[in-house]
């Protein structure tokens, strides 16, 4: 099956409270939405992003507004004011995330 990369079919932006991160991911075509439901898993996020991702991975679907969050658990190195990552908020992280393949629909 052909793949495809997730910047061709949605655009995501991060967010951080302590060690947790958050991505949102939103298809640019609303028709979209189910497909990704599909194929972007909790368990597949966790698996692309696991050099960062420790802990669980929760996917909360925004079928009202075509969109998801994912909360990323002990994601942060120990978060913003205890780490010694370059990036300690996350925020290059949905870069990251939209670099994972998927099955084209």
């Amino acid at each position: 099956m052909k793949k495809v990369k997730l910047i061709d079919v949605a655009h995501s932006r991060t967010g951080d409270k302590g060690n947790t991160l958050n991505f949102s991911l939103i298809p640019y075509k609303e028709e979209d939405y189910e497909w990704l439901a599909e194929q972007v898993t909790p368990e597949k996020v966790k698996e692309h992003l696991n050099h960062i991702i420790k802990g669980k991975v929760t996917r909360y679907e925004l079928p009202k507004i075509k969109a998801f969050n994912f909360v990323c658990e002990e994601s942060l190195k120990g978060g913003v004011t205890t780490s010694l990552a370059l990036d300690t908020h996350g925020k290059s992280l949905s870069s990251a995330l939209l670099e994972m393949t998927i099955d084209q629909k």
